[in-house]
């Protein structure tokens, strides 16, 4: 007997070595080879620091799959001017081409052809540096009234007594703000001042002297410090000299730091941070326009709502990055090689690339707007029909954040979080830490997702789980394992939010597993050697154990 299932197993193992070594060693045949692509070549780009971290970690991972990209900061309004002339070939941006700027200078494409294309969503924080005595604030409650003020040098001290109010009678030491601006042309500045003039017109705009964004903050008074690039803001308020200030970042910044944030007073009554789970709650709110005849205007954000949104759990200042990319087919920079890195960069970001911003303190991008980002990078094989998209769509898209029976289901703010009743106005404050990517845990008054309706999250490795009272989020969806934002329904439409931009609703999504580099004779053999494997993992260990049994009676 022994001498029988003995040679079973040898023929087995034979067999698998032989399927294995005829199907990676035989000669691949038309049908089997992998399809012609272009060769890639480097592509460039410069523009917004918000996105910049994110984006440089999405470069680093297709660096191995020969997909060279440089990207260099520098502010949403210089990645705009270095498109528009023609240096680049592609920039990202926070807001789009304004038509003229503050100074009256034209912020155009100047003729070039191009689109927006949606690239991550996140939130804006206010990152600071607070010591009573020799120990730092972590916990900072702030309402957007006082950050207004404060950015506006109408509060100007931390014993103030609005301060006071919003900490729920914690009082700070006597000791002057510092706000710390950008210097450059800037998205994040666009953004923040957006909300200043949409929330707070009569503060905002007295201060600015008219209505309206700008991307150049003007800085006024000795006390307010101005400097370039989200990473030197983040700098000076980390920095040993940093006691008193407060800075507007991304959220990612100081949550790569180690630094605290301050929650900000939502519409719903409580004060919360930027985690992505925040962030998608308040962008269920978000719409975006939808006229295709006007692509100066197309797929861009309207925030209005967003600043209002009445959800418990909404970070107000919460918005959306682009990257701009080049259409024309006569493009100057542009090549077949160049094009195809662009593509095949963009099918990465919009979705492997997705389940790295929560970790890094982005929030992922939900179907509606990775299905347009496909849409628009589907204009760079019109311009050029040799750009190879095969298998590049959202139905192939490792985007662990979609749910297949529900296109339209916004999952992250379905499973976010609610915030803890210490963050209540009025209550706490918590003493949790900011900064952390976690939510507040202590003093309770969370409520409770149902992780039963919820799909299972393909590709990250985790399924988001539900949440506890508290805040908590229960066993297997720790922050930080990914899932979709909020969709935005068309202006004007009546639809809800969430609602997926048009085409995109009755067509199933699914969370392939597809990498860059996949093709048909990668998945034909290790489908044979799945099949090896898993005859030998059923078998194996049944021969094995009755040998063991045998010997032990024996």
């Amino acid at each position: 007997m022994t001498t029988r299932r003995t040679r079973l197993v040898a023929t087995l193992l034979a067999l698998g070595v032989a399927v294995l070594a005829a199907t990676v060693g035989a000669p691949a045949t038309a049908d089997d080879a992998p399809p012609a692509r272009a060769a890639y070549a480097t592509i460039e780009g410069t523009g917004s620091t918000w996105s910049e971290l994110i984006v440089k970690q999405w470069i680093s991972d297709v660096d191995a799959n020969g997909i060279k990209v440089v990207y260099t900061g520098g502010g949403s309004s210089k990645g705009r001017k270095d498109f528009s002339q023609n240096t680049t070939d592609f920039a990202i941006s926070e807001i789009p081409y304004q038509g003229t700027d503050e100074t009256g200078q034209a912020d155009t494409s100047n003729g070039r052809e191009y689109a927006y294309l949606p690239l991550v969503a996140g939130g804006t924080a206010f990152t600071y540096q607070l010591k009573v005595g020799n120990t730092m604030v972590k916990n900072l409650r702030l309402s957007g009234e006082t950050l207004a003020k404060i950015f506006t040098n109408q509060v100007t001290n931390w014993n103030d007594p609005a301060i006071t109010a919003d900490n729920n009678g914690r009082s700070f030491p006597d000791k002057k703000i510092v706000p710390v601006v950008r210097s450059d042309g800037s998205g994040t500045t666009a953004q923040f001042t957006t909300w200043l003039d949409k929330a707070y017109p009569s503060i905002w705009r007295p201060y600015f002297g008219r209505s309206g964004l700008t991307s150049y903050y003007p800085k006024k008074g000795e006390t307010m410090i101005a400097q370039s690039g989200s990473d030197q803001v983040m700098n000076t308020v980390s920095g040993s000299a940093g006691d008193g200030t407060i800075g507007y970042v991304e959220y990612s910044y100081p949550l790569d730091k180690g630094y605290p944030v301050v929650k900000v007073l939502n519409k719903g009554g409580y004060y919360v941070e930027p985690t992505q789970y925040n962030t998608a709650v308040a962008l269920t709110r978000a719409r975006i326009n939808t006229n295709r005849s006007d692509p100066t205007k197309y797929l861009t954000q309207i925030l209005d709502d967003v600043y209002t949104n009445p959800d418990p759990r909404a970070y107000p200042i919460s918005s959306y990055s682009y990257m701009i990319i080049p259409t024309g087919s006569d493009d100057p920079r542009m090549t077949t090689a160049k094009r195809q890195s662009l593509a095949d960069f963009l099918f990465y970001s919009l979705c492997s690339g997705q389940t790295k911003a929560g970790p890094f303190g982005y929030s992922p991008l939900p179907v509606n707007l990775v299905s347009a980002g496909f849409d628009q990078i589907a204009q760079l094989k019109k311009a050029d029909p040799a750009v190879d998209l095969a298998n590049r769509d959202v139905k192939s898209c490792n985007n662990p954040t979609f749910d297949k029976s529900n296109p339209s289901r916004n999952y992250l703010a379905t499973i976010a979080p609610q915030p803890a009743a210490c963050d209540k106005q009025g209550a706490g404050p918590c003493g949790t830490d900011t900064g952390t990517n976690q939510p507040s845990t202590d003093g309770g008054g969370g409520g409770t997702a149902d992780p039963t309706t919820a799909p299972v999250a393909g590709g990250t490795g985790s399924t988001p789980g539900g949440v506890t009272g508290g805040g908590t989020p229960a066993a297997g969806g720790p922050p930080g394992s990914g899932a979709v934002p909020g969709a935005a329904g068309p202006p004007g439409s009546g639809a809800v939010p969430g609602t997926p931009v048009a085409g995109t609703a009755d067509e199933a999504v699914y969370a392939n597993s597809t990498t860059i580099d996949d093709r048909p004779l990668d998945s034909r053999t290790f489908g044979w050697v799945s099949v090896f494997l898993l005859v030998a993992l059923v078998l194996l260990p049944g021969l094995v154990s009755a040998r063991v049994r045998r010997r032990g009676g024996a």
